[in-house]
């Protein structure tokens, strides 16, 4: 088999991609994806929150908050035509002290920068969220009014079937052994070559870049979000999403929020336990991973990482919160005190982010884009990257066809999204 373009990974990016790509050119278009289906994982695995990137820095993360800032009502229209769920829910991100409270009128100005308007952002005093929020206490906190849920798992297999539409081929069940120059060796001992692939392997994403011989001075570790259904006698406790203030910045430890679903469904969640593998949704992946994941630790820029005392702690702290449902629900009554243990009976859906690190031990803060002659690799991609997906593979469907890649001769016609208009903004 051979094709002008391959895409790996037939995650909400990588689809998203493969819509552009086959809507817009002639190129024979194909995306690889080892599971039976679209969205298997990052992609339907997480909160469904459409985000507004107020919290955002724009200097450090200013391309994936333009994405998001963008993509917000182009996923709108998408699950409008489509049925999709769409719930307006609305976010507070609150502060507990005085502290976080200046964190907020950071991200205010934050939000202003990336796009937002003081009729989407509010920064509200206590009593004005207690009035809208009975349940919720904290210091104070910015009401985003704009932020809804939605499912994106569905909406990454609508855009599948418009992908295929526009001629798009999509191989599930395909697993790759290795690249070797531009043909890629499958399982299966078939082979597939091609002109150009593109890399959007999610949590696999650095292990392909370096089979390319990019990207050698980054390695990434594994961690395990996990939530808590509330009962649903108590879901309307409170009805709009509640984060909190991250109280470590420059680590992947996202503090507790209440989220409410586009079915209706309430959850908490989540905490960041260190797993062997992008895929390792109970316990901590295949045994057979510890020494090789150890020895890629010991060799590359985790081991920094590791000697970082504080890191160590927050970790020991996010695997008693994985046993213990109720230290879980302490977090939440930090900021809703009346809620208890025993709302929470079933576990919510688990999913696994992989933040890249630097070779000076830090974790990278925005999407990392690599580019050879025969391909691109997408790395670090994490939240918002969902809700970012449609404006920016736009942009990278824009800058293959800049560097001559890729040849856009189709009509940039579509009912619900805007080629040109995206790329113009």
């Amino acid at each position: 088999m051979r094709y002008d373009i391959v895409i790996i990974g037939g995650g909400i990016l990588g689809t998203t991609i493969s819509y552009w790509l086959s809507s817009l050119s002639n190129h024979n278009v194909c995306v690889i994806e080892k599971e039976n289906r679209v969205a298997a994982h990052a992609s339907s695995r997480n909160t469904g929150v459409v985000h507004s990137p107020f919290y955002l820095d724009p200097e450090k993360k200013g391309k994936i908050a333009k994405a998001a800032f963008q993509s917000h009502s182009l996923w709108k229209n998408f699950a409008k035509i489509h049925n999709i769920p769409w719930l307006d829910v609305g976010t507070i991100e609150i502060a507990l002290d005085d502290s976080q409270h200046q964190t907020l009128e950071k991200y205010l100005k934050w939000g202003m920068t990336n796009g937002l308007t003081e009729y989407d952002l509010k920064l509200l005093t206590s009593e004005e969220i207690t009035k809208k929020e009975p349940n919720v206490k904290c210091y104070s906190g910015i009401y985003c009014k704009k932020d809804a849920s939605t499912d994106y798992g569905m909406l990454t297999e609508k855009l599948q079937l418009e992908s295929k539409q526009h001629g798009a081929e999509f191989l599930f069940k395909e697993k790759i052994s290795k690249i070797k120059g531009n043909k890629i060796f499958l399982a299966n001992e078939k082979s597939i070559d091609f002109k150009f692939l593109i890399n959007c392997a999610g949590g696999h994403s650095l292990q392909i870049a370096k089979q390319f011989g990019v990207a050698r001075e980054y390695s990434n570790l594994h961690f395990r979000g996990e939530y808590w259904k509330i009962n649903p006698n108590y879901e309307n406790l409170v009805n709009t999403n509640v984060y909190t203030v991250t109280k470590f910045p420059n680590f992947p430890f996202l503090d507790p929020h209440w989220i409410r679903r586009a079915n209706g469904t309430v959850e908490i969640g989540p905490n960041a336990v260190p797993v062997l593998e992008p895929e390792a949704y109970a316990g901590i992946g295949k045994v057979s991973k510890i020494l090789s994941k150890f020895g890629e630790i010991m060799s590359g820029s985790s081991k920094k990482l590791l000697l970082n005392s504080e890191f160590l702690y927050l970790v020991s702290k996010e695997w008693r919160s994985s046993l213990s449902k109720k230290t879980m629900v302490n977090r939440v009554k930090e900021f809703i005190p009346k809620v208890k243990p025993e709302y929470f009976t079933l576990r919510g859906t688990a999913g696994v982010r992989t933040p890249i690190i630097n070779k000076n031990g830090a974790f990278l803060p925005e999407t990392l884009e690599i580019q050879t002659e025969s391909s691109l690799h997408i790395i670090n991609y994490n939240s918002p990257g969902a809700t970012g997906a449609p404006a920016y593979s736009a942009q990278l469907v824009k800058k293959l066809s800049d560097s001559g890649i890729v040849k856009l001769n189709k009509t940039p016609y579509s009912q619900f999204w805007n080629f040109d208009d995206i790329i113009s903004n």
